[in-house]
């Protein structure tokens, strides 16, 4: 009976070696996993790579939007300090900003108006510049 046992035990042994043995060895399965894990590992590459770009745009974007947000301010801090100043509230003055660079469009009775409008704007925080097309007509 214990030669049974033993002999059963052997045998068990024998197939559980013969069973890892097989285990090492790559077989169609094994290399499916590869293929399928290669692809993956891919996939996710391009995906990141795909990630960063839109990220990159996105910045992009956020940086655009400040800056248009920024010209909005600029416009109007320039257009209040024109409108509270006595003697150009009244005037025909335009202003456009783009980049910090702000652009007085329009007509002026004087050149000392013309003048005091420019001073006005170049002295709102954030002008850059200041780019004065304003036309003297004097009134009639």
């Amino acid at each position: 009976m214990r030669a049974l046992g033993n002999f059963k035990l052997i045998g068990i042994s024998i197939l559980f070696v013969v069973g890892l043995a097989a285990c090492e060895k790559p077989g169609p399965a094994q290399t499916a996993g590869e293929k399928i894990d290669q692809t993956v590992d891919k996939a996710g590459t391009k995906m990141g790579e795909a990630v960063d770009k839109v990220g990159e745009k996105m910045g992009e974007q956020s940086e655009k939007a400040v800056a248009a947000i920024d010209d909005a301010e600029i416009t109007a801090k320039v257009k209040a300090a024109i409108f509270a100043e006595q003697g150009l509230k009244t005037l025909q003055i335009d202003v456009d900003t783009a980049k910090s660079v702000v652009t007085l469009n329009g007509t002026v009775d004087s050149q000392e108006s013309s003048d005091k409008a420019k001073a006005l704007a170049s002295a709102v925080t954030g002008v850059k510049d200041v780019e004065n097309r304003l036309v003297v007509k004097p009134a009639k």
